[in-house]
């Protein structure tokens, strides 16, 4: 298949806010796809390319200068095969390689596929063809039963190989994939509720009330003394992690699926903040901060596999086998009990609770009603200092918000200024959307084919789940997960909060 035909697919399904139309252009795309092409197509579909992280960033691509072809003649395994030679590369020359490759790559796309590509590498595509979308389409291109193909999916892990076996082989192939010792399956998601309360009547009864630590997700699979250990991306990142791998093999079992979270501690035994836990997970070397694994929930032991079973079948397991990994948890169906528990967590350090139906089943990959989170929520008041036009659905409309928190002793610049703090695009209804792009050019300051400086006027309220230590701006904090509430119009910029009431929220 062209590479444009994928391009003019997404484009399609950029166009329109239909489910039902998204569904119909991407099923109509994989049914032209030859059985090599499906995995890699649906990997540029996610912007998730099967090759992972290739080495290519922002700046590689934004330096690079060449004039693309006015003629489509790029296919899907083309680029397939770019992407294998851009992850290979290693060592000394890399860069020059890469670069050389990504010329050659730039030359013989167009415009528009060069624009698509160069999304999809920086994992920024924004099709609003995420996976449940393409869950559907495959169902629909195949005619196989939605539930059987999002099973295959959750429980391989690569929707990519789900679509070549539902689309070419038999429905006995596609019921065929199960649970497997050592291939990861997606992680169950959380929804989230304001209180403890809300969240158990969500659930209709008793649940397990767990910490919910601010750390990172894993999945351990354990055959014999063969550990691995697995991202919430399903990537393997067992040679980093020794420490959780000598744990593993410590419990009394031989073959296991776990799930659960790592964090690094302090020397009183307290959380470290997520980015040191983080810092630490995704290094290659350096052992100085140890990692300590805590497991909430357990899909298969010695050869019984427990996805289908209840949460308090799973549970009463973990506890024989998990021991001290396994993380704080309490069974309750009284609010009083919840919220109680839920006040140790925070006193603890950690992020607040989970909640889940002690009679539910592990549905791998979905976001249900099943588990639920319960953490506080902070908010603050910022101005916006800047903004970016925005891609996909929002080219053409100002989007990315840049946010800046008041310095009013002039600590990291000019007394009474601002530092920027984060950016986000999050929250944004297509309203706001609507009224910033024609309210901020009226007080821009400064302008890029990217983006405008605003004077700092306009109060933005805007919620996070905490900060961060960052050494990208200049206050030395940053937002996570900040997403807008709502515009401040009775507010003046010298009433938005401080940086300093923001660098209050890090610990130690």
């Amino acid at each position: 298949m062209l590479l444009s035909t994928l391009v003019e697919a997404t484009d399609a399904v950029t166009a329109t806010s239909s489910r039902l139309a998204k569904v119909a252009a991407l099923a109509a795309v994989l049914r032209e796809l030859a059985p090599a092409e499906m995995a890699p197509a649906v990997g540029f579909l996610l912007a998730s390319p099967r090759q992972g992280r290739i080495g290519v960033g922002w700046r590689s691509l934004a330096t690079l200068e060449t004039v693309h072809s006015d003629r489509a003649a790029l296919t899907v395994l083309d680029i397939d095969a770019a992407l294998d030679r851009l992850a290979a590369a290693g060592g000394a020359g890399s860069v020059a390689a890469r670069s050389a490759e990504l010329e050659a790559l730039a030359e013989r796309a167009t415009a528009g596929e060069w624009d698509f590509l160069s999304r999809v590498i920086l994992g920024e595509l924004r099709t609003g063809a995420l996976e449940g979308v393409l869950l559907d389409a495959v169902a629909k291109a195949s005619d196989r039963p939605l539930a059987t193909v999002r099973r295959a999916a959750m429980l391989s892990g690569d929707l990519g190989e789900t679509a070549r076996i539902a689309l070419t082989g038999t429905a006995d192939d596609l019921a065929a994939i199960g649970l497997e010792v050592g291939r990861p399956v997606q992680p169950m998601l959380a929804s989230t509720a304001a209180s403890t309360g809300e969240a158990l009547g969500v659930l209709g009864g008793a649940a397990s009330v767990e910490f919910k630590l601010d750390g990172a997700r894993i999945q351990v699979h354990r055959d014999g003394d063969d550990v691995r250990v697995y991202t919430r991306s399903l990537a393997d990142i067992t040679h980093r992690v020794p420490e959780i791998v000598d744990a593993v093999r410590a419990l009394p079992a031989e073959r296991l699926i776990l799930d659960g979270e790592t964090l690094s501690l302090d020397e009183d035994g307290g959380p470290r903040p997520f980015q040191d836990t983080m810092a630490r997970f995704g290094s290659e070397v350096g052992r100085e901060i140890a990692l300590r694994p805590w497991f909430f929930d357990l899909l298969h032991l010695d050869g019984r596999d427990l996805i289908d079973e209840p949460l308090a079948v799973r549970l009463e397991l973990l506890d024989r086998v998990a021991g001290d990994a396994r993380i704080p948890a309490i069974v309750t169906a009284a609010t009083e009990a919840a919220e109680e528990f839920s006040r140790a967590a925070l006193a603890a350090g950690h992020e607040g609770v989970m909640l889940k139906g002690i009679d539910s089943l592990y549905t791998a990959g979905r976001r249900g009603k099943s588990w639920i989170k319960v953490k506080p929520v902070l908010t603050f008041d910022l101005v916006v200092l800047g903004v970016e036009w925005g891609s996909g659905r929002r080219t053409g409309m100002l989007s990315n918000l840049h946010l800046g928190a008041r310095d009013p002793d002039g600590e990291y610049g000019d007394p009474g200024g601002f530092v920027m703090v984060g950016k986000t695009f999050k929250g944004l209804t297509d309203e706001l959307l609507r009224w910033q792009t024609a309210h901020f050019p009226t007080i821009e300051t400064e302008r890029s084919a990217h983006a405008l400086r605003l004077r700092p006027e306009t109060v933005v309220e805007i919620a996070i789940d905490g900060v961060q230590r960052s050494s990208r701006y200049p206050g030395g904090v940053a937002l996570r997960f900040a997403r807008v509430k709502a515009y401040r119009p009775d507010k003046r910029a010298a009433e938005a909060d401080s940086v300093g009431s923001l660098r209050a929220l890090l610990r130690g």
